[in-house]
């Protein structure tokens, strides 16, 4: 006690040196201690009441955020479960024409992988290339009585999204529906690999494993399923904090698909129901052709040369 009662003067007299002449020793002793212990205190306790002050603001905050996490938990799986919903419908919806179509391109498909493709292109992908496998679907197609061409969108580069070009083929319908309108089909053979991402979490994984590998479809329906799909890759991206690529925006995908088409025309054969037909048979003539020419007078002289027996 003596060595701390012996430095308490010393911070007295720069504290307090007035208060220390007017008073006796002992008594400016005695004070300047238990004031130097009250205010020690009482900074003391506010420091206290400060920290437990903050512990509880800051319980406060993880309380809130922990109720935001759950929120959003929620919201992530509601969202996640009306897109699956959407895709669904949406790919359950067809018409009589799409799914003759469907069922004669499944065949071209089957019968493509039993027999295979004479390819010569450089490129190629898996046993053919893409070009020459539209190009033996869409000939296969015609014979089968379809109006099927291959078609080639481009469009140019944008500050949103970079230029680019894309194949696919289309079908268009011979007669007109009851409204008047001329259905177009869409054949795309790797639609399912357009949508996949590599860093998607499982949410968006599952949702693309529902789609056909090979879509083929009205172009109105192709178009809600691009935005279901665009709309579910922008989530993705958002939840894993990642960069969305400009060829995986909603505006990309359309113009790939839904883009102003050239049309390569190739010749179109109609539907044969048997094959025997297309060989060559030969010339018929009828009786009716040696009759006229019996009945028909004799050509005037000199138009034809005499014939001459050789002895």
């Amino acid at each position: 006690m003596t060595g701390n009662a012996s430095k308490i003067p010393l911070n007295g007299q720069e504290l307090g040196h007035d208060f220390v002449k007017k008073s006796n020793e002992t008594e400016g002793i005695c004070e300047l201690i238990f004031d130097f212990l009250d205010e020690g205190l009482e900074f003391h306790s506010s420091e206290c009441s400060l920290d437990s002050s903050i512990s509880y603001s800051s319980g406060e905050i993880i309380n809130e955020e922990d109720d935001e996490n759950v929120n959003n938990s929620e919201e992530n799986k509601a969202f996640w479960a009306s897109q699956g919903e959407l895709l669904q419908t949406t790919l359950c919806r067809t018409t009589s024409f799409e799914s003759r179509v469907r069922k004669a391109t499944k065949e071209a498909l089957n019968e493509l992988k039993s027999t295979g493709i004479n390819c010569s292109c450089k490129k190629m992908v898996a046993d053919s290339c893409r070009k020459c496998t539209q190009k033996e679907i869409s000939q296969r197609l015609r014979n089968a009585g379809y109006n099927c061409s291959i078609c080639k969108s481009k469009w140019k580069s944008s500050p949103e999204m970079p230029s680019g070009e894309h194949t696919y083929m289309e079908v268009m319908q011979s007669q007109s529906s009851k409204k008047g309108e001329i259905m177009k089909v869409i054949i795309e053979l790797n639609f399912r690999g357009e949508f996949e991402m590599a860093r998607a979490n499982e949410e968006y994984n599952d949702l693309v494993k529902k789609l056909p590998e090979v879509y083929v479809g009205k172009i109105e329906r192709l178009r809600n399923l691009i935005k279901i799909l665009c709309c579910a890759s922008k989530k993705c991206m958002k939840e894993k904090k990642m960069h969305m690529a400009p060829w995986r925006k909603h505006k990309y995908m359309q113009a790939k698909y839904i883009g102003t088409p050239e049309m390569k025309p190739e010749p179109f054969f109609p539907a044969v129901n048997n094959l025997q037909r297309l060989v060559a048979r030969p010339r018929a003539y009828s009786m009716l052709t040696f009759d006229l020419l019996d009945s028909l007078p004799p050509p005037p002289r000199g138009l034809y040369s005499t014939a001459i027996k050789v002895v």
